[in-house]
């Protein structure tokens, strides 16, 4: 068992194969792990407001890899925070399937699998959602959220065991900079890993993106700070990894390689 994988957790499968929730391909309420039954691995992903930085660029590494994942028949279902508007828009964004999205308008299963709902200070006369904001804030300094700001700091100043990020050729838009060619990068620090600056630009980006639709993305900003997880079963629905996130950027064991836990 992974060491991230608990001896005493409660059943997650079995809780999972009896929840259900909104899809967001059709809208329908429909059991979460629906057609998963016949798979190598099953991949549950419980993400956080799905206008979440982490979320954004989590499926940015499964659209990234998503061959690879394919070829391994690892079935992926994800439940995030947030409506069907929500649910499309992330999806139209990310590429993430709609298919394999269900929304979950009031974060019940990252309470009832016992997520870390983050950091929440009480503030005398603020509202629910002021409370919130100011949380998060907080969280975004790093109170409550250990490893955040050492995550921030790595987007800027690069990684050399994480891989390149931005082909030379492709070109990145959507944020408040100019049009910015992978190429750049490889003048600022070489090619076949994350340059400086690199991971921060595709981060700009995912915020430009949520702050421009914070309505669709946020429709209830009383979870902020409510924190996701990761889950991964084997064929027999045997929980074989978990990651339950802990702060901010911190959706996975290995944020170099998100996603390598996959492959073990």
């Amino acid at each position: 068992m992974n060491p991230q994988t608990r001896a005493n957790s409660p059943d997650i499968y079995s809780l999972l194969s009896q929840t259900q929730r909104l899809q967001v391909s059709d809208g329908e309420i429909k059991p979460v792990l629906d057609g998963c039954s016949n798979t190598s691995k099953l991949l549950v992903l419980i993400w956080s407001q799905l206008g979440d930085f982490d979320n954004l660029e989590y499926a940015w590494w499964l659209q990234r890899e998503k061959e690879k994942i394919a070829a391994k028949g690892i079935t992926i279902r994800a439940i995030g925070i947030g409506n069907r508007n929500s649910g499309i828009k992330f999806c139209q964004y990310t590429g993430f399937p709609q298919e394999w999205l269900f929304v979950d308008t009031k974060a019940e299963i990252h309470a009832l699998l016992g997520l870390y709902r983050g950091l929440s200070l009480q503030f005398p006369m603020l509202s629910t959602s002021q409370k919130a904001w100011l949380n998060l804030m907080l969280m975004c300094a790093g109170i409550g959220s250990p490893g955040t700001l050492k995550e921030v700091f790595r987007g800027y100043k690069g990684d050399k065991k994480a891989p390149q990020l931005i082909a030379d050729e492709e070109v990145v838009r959507g944020t408040p900079l100019p049009p910015m060619k992978g190429s750049f990068f490889k003048a600022a620090g070489g090619k076949g890993f994350q340059r400086p600056f690199e991971l921060a630009t595709l981060r700009l980006r995912n915020m430009t993106e949520v702050l421009r639709n914070w309505n669709i993305y946020v429709p209830d900003s009383s979870y902020l700070t409510q924190r996701g997880g990761t889950f991964l079963f084997d064929s027999q629905g045997k929980l074989i990894y978990e990651h339950r996130d802990r702060g901010i950027l911190d959706f996975a064991e290995n944020m170099s390689n998100p996603l390598s836990f996959l492959y073990n």
